[in-house]
């Protein structure tokens, strides 16, 4: 299936003035009580670019961090950041460009003094760790070069490292999922059906387990169709007890400019309802107008 591209919901504005927008700010956090949505009416109409600018303009010209004064005037889900959780590493690292995966490297490196890397390998093991550290090395072919023979020698191998065998070579799903192009990849995957009447998602499932198992299924989804990939998580963030606040607020903010309303789209296509509609029912507040924006409407 081919990629998004209906694009974001989120633009730069027009007209934008960052010292502007961040005196408007300041007077929306000063003296009694919070002005919330005024702090909405900015922030969540500007592009990542815009509020960038708009942070450096605040401590330019009034001398404090926005960051700070954000976290101190707001409370609960309205103000929080990115998780850190397993799930939040496979998201990241397996639905990233090289050079957004490159990106997060040196900014990790920037604000917290370590490597990223040093980071996962000291808090994941096995092949869930060689997974990780395999796509932050960033050294996937991103060209649409198909190769024939390498690409059924690739499938026949993943058969046989899985399927075929008792027991499962690891690493040759790793070094196949890791490395190859996209548009290999979607052949490597229809072969590989042709040769062990499985899908490859089925073999991965039945083959792995645990996180290298989310893992190596959250690459496959990913090359398949990201805009689907991200639908799944918006929706098993909110069906069920209790709401994933973290992958909820992580995806919609980082997708709003990139391929939002695809997601919509396929959100609809999958489960019935609008991510619209679900948001609507499953959250509260101010925390709910801001993901309400981004989202950009209803389907």
């Amino acid at each position: 299936m081919a990629m998004g591209t209906k694009g974001g919901t989120v633009k730069a504005a027009s007209g934008f003035n960052a010292v502007e927008d961040a005196q408007n700010l300041r007077k929306a956090m000063k003296g009694l009580g919070t002005d919330e949505d005024s702090i909405i009416n900015i922030l969540a109409y500007r592009s990542t670019a815009q509020r960038q600018e708009i942070r450096t303009a605040y401590k330019t010209n009034i001398g404090r961090d926005l960051i700070d004064d954000l976290k101190s005037e707001l409370s609960g889900n309205f103000e929080q950041g990115a998780g850190t959780d397993e799930g939040c590493l496979i998201e990241i690292l397996t639905s990233r460009t090289t050079a957004e995966i490159q990106r997060i490297k040196e900014t990790y490196q920037l604000q917290y003094g370590r490597s990223l890397e040093d980071d996962i390998c000291s808090d994941t093991s096995f092949m869930f760790q060689r997974v990780l550290v395999s796509l932050l090395a960033g050294g996937r072919d991103e060209g649409n070069y198909l190769d024939d023979n390498l690409m059924r020698k690739d499938a026949q191998e993943l058969y046989e490292a899985g399927e075929k065998k008792w027991g499962t070579d690891e690493v040759k799903f790793l070094t196949v999922l890791c490395s190859r192009n996209r548009n290999h990849l979607l052949h490597v995957f229809d072969e590989y059906k042709r040769i062990s009447q499985k899908d490859i998602e089925q073999s991965i499932k039945s083959e792995t387990s645990g996180s290298f198992e989310d893992a190596l299924l959250a690459i496959v989804k990913c090359m398949r169709n990201k805009p689907a990939y991200f639908a799944e998580r918006l929706y098993k963030s909110m069906k069920g007890l209790g709401t994933d606040d973290d992958t909820l607020i992580r995806v919609m903010v980082s997708r709003a400019e990139i391929d939002m309303l695809d997601i919509r789209a396929n959100f609809k296509r999958l489960y019935g309802k609008s991510l619209y509609s679900f948001i609507k029912g499953d959250t509260s507040g101010d925390y709910k107008k801001v993901l309400l924006i981004l989202c950009g409407g209803d389907d």
